[in-house]
């Protein structure tokens, strides 16, 4: 398993959409499995679960992002799962490492659009 966590801040629709798209435009077989959304007074979560094969380990990979949003403080967790083929102990964990740095530079590469200029 291979998790990463940040602070970002911008608008949380404007994120998930910069994420899917950069998550699928990244990684060929890469596709949305699932998506929850929540909302509770002031705050929304958003959940997204990616999927996509990983040559290295001749299996599929699994990539869980979920933003905590808060006005336009982002709080984003990335963790990626699935990569290893043995029973008792984790092995080849190349694919979930592959993944995540996919997700960490799709993270990264997010330029929230800037503020208006106030009026005056």
């Amino acid at each position: 398993m291979a998790h990463h966590e940040c602070e970002l801040t911008g608008q949380l629709d404007s994120f998930l959409d910069h994420f899917d798209a950069e998550i699928l435009r990244t990684s060929a077989s890469a596709q949305a499995e699932d998506r929850a959304d929540f909302t509770d007074g002031g705050a929304r979560m958003a959940v997204r679960v990616y999927e996509r094969y990983s040559a290295m380990g001749g299996n599929r990979v699994s990539l869980n992002l979920s933003v905590l949003a808060v006005g336009e403080k982002l709080s984003v967790s990335a963790i990626t799962a699935g990569g290893s083929q043995a029973v008792f102990f984790k092995m080849n964990t190349f694919g979930e490492e592959a993944f995540l740095e996919k997700a960490v530079a799709a993270i990264g590469s997010f330029a929230p659009a800037p503020e208006a200029p106030a009026a005056g």
